[in-house]
């Protein structure tokens, strides 16, 4: 018998064998299982933050209210506008490193360099806007109060502007009245060293309600939207009557417990979804860096191919891409 393999005719298809294919290297072809692997679990992430929202849709925190800081900017109200700024970065990065692969299909050593350099800084001012912004809305801005059934007492003045009357958030520390009592945290000095004890809040409710009744103007929003899609203002006397019956705890800013916005889903959401790709942002940062040492020292030069520079690219245009939607679905819906 002819021990010779009789030819099937598909070798020189795309799929008819061979190591190649798609005509695409293993190492990129592994980086696409790897990306489509990836947009699977952030698309469930976000899944899950849609979900969360319109099942307490009522009580979910208006993103203009919450992001309105800008650094050097402090006490200006504007909604937005660093959470924009960071992503037009983060995608003129990704043009960066458009212009970087382009440069190493053409063996251009010195423009590959520039613009990974380029794309590296871009990637570097993200992560620290991220930081600072993660840094803002743990640290809090004005300070609420917790109900005893886990809801959120804002405090602010009806004001008018251009002749409509809006609600304008005051701190608590403007107007909360120091009561000297026993609030004294645990020390080793005091013989209660062993005990565990977490900070404290900065006022307690009987300080906010004697504030708040000695301050005829403030009033009281709750976290809940009316039918105009705002937060319902209570009268003078409810406002007083919550703080006094329902009041439980004093919150400033948001951890995974409290939130002094809204409902605790929507901080654990945003440290969540923010955070893992904020890792993914980080991890390309590194990965750009040593990539960039590499160009530098002719490594791929030397190789007569800059495909590593398109591999790290396809990650990069990845990270730019689901930021978009978060961004959207986190910040702008």
């Amino acid at each position: 018998m002819d021990s010779t393999v009789a030819s099937t005719g598909t070798e020189g298809k795309t799929w008819g064998g061979g190591n190649k294919p798609l005509t695409a290297s293993y190492g990129k072809l592994m980086m696409w299982f790897f990306i489509v692997s990836d947009a699977l679990t952030f698309s469930g992430f976000l899944a899950a933050y849609g979900f969360s929202r319109f099942k307490f849709i009522k009580e979910w925190p208006i993103a203009d209210e919450v992001f309105t800081h800008v650094p050097f900017l402090h006490g200006q109200e504007l909604p937005m506008i660093y959470v924009a700024f960071m992503t037009f970065i983060l995608i003129m990065s990704s043009v960066t490193m458009v212009l970087a692969v382009d440069a190493g299909h053409h063996m251009n050593k010195t423009k590959v360099t520039w613009y990974m350099f380029l794309t590296i800084i871009g990637g570097a001012i993200f992560v620290g806007s991220q930081a600072w912004e993660w840094a803002t809305f743990i640290q809090g801005d004005y300070g609420a109060v917790q109900t005893k059934g886990g809801n959120i007492l804002q405090f602010g003045e009806t004001v008018m502007e251009d002749g409509e009357a809006k609600f304008k958030r005051i701190s608590i520390d403007e107007f909360a009245v120091t009561i000297p009592d026993v609030r004294v945290e645990h020390e080793a000095k005091n013989g209660v060293w062993f005990e565990d004890e977490g900070t404290l809040p900065p006022y307690t409710v009987n300080e906010i309600y004697a504030g708040l009744a000695a301050n005829e103007n403030i009033l009281v929003r709750t976290q809940i939207l009316n039918d105009e899609g705002e937060k319902t203002v209570l009268s003078r006397e409810e406002s007083l009557r919550q703080i006094k019956e329902n009041g439980k705890l004093v919150v400033k800013g948001a951890n995974l417990h409290v939130n002094e916005y809204g409902t605790t889903l929507f901080a654990d959401f945003f440290f969540f979804i923010t955070g893992f790709h904020g890792f993914h942002v980080f991890s390309g940062v590194v990965i750009n860096i040593i990539i960039f040492f590499n160009v530098i020292l002719g490594t791929y030069e030397r190789r007569g191919s800059y495909e590593m520079v398109e591999k790290v690219g396809l990650y990069w245009h990845f990270v730019d891409l689901v930021w978009v939607f978060v961004f959207t679905f986190f910040y702008l819906v």
